[in-house]
């Protein structure tokens, strides 16, 4: 015998959940002879509840792998965006900046560059 009378949550929660498992097991039951009742054999009914389980577990699943890889993605872009230093300025691509005008092949006739003075054309 406990030496208290109160319930602790726990046996409470265990209470519940057996009263829930013994009620859908009673429905199940319930259903299963409903079915024979309609002609299905003993067998194909439960067969039939198995499949619906299995079938609810399989969409069960489905649902918590694309809500986990959801919150992997929410995770990692989270992650990501922690390492971005805000308060670092910003560089922009202006005169010689820009990295293309460093480039071996750069001509600025192929960019929309202001003339540079390496390519001054003597005209």
């Amino acid at each position: 015998m406990k030496a208290s009378l109160k319930m602790t949550r726990a046996e409470g929660a265990g209470r519940t959940l057996g009263r829930a498992y013994r009620a859908a097991m009673r429905r199940e039951a319930h259903v299963v002879r409903w079915l024979v009742g309609k002609g299905l054999p003993i067998s194909g009914a439960k067969a039939i509840l198995w499949i619906i389980k299995l079938a609810v577990i399989g969409v069960l699943l489905y649902v918590a792998f694309w809500l986990a890889l959801l919150l992997l993605l929410v995770a990692s872009a989270a992650w990501l965006a922690r390492g971005v230093d805000q308060t670092e300025p910003e560089e922009w691509a202006v005169g010689d900046q820009a990295d293309h005008k460093k480039s071996v092949f750069y001509d600025p006739i192929n960019y929309n560059d202001d003339p540079d003075p390496r390519f001054d054309d003597d005209r």
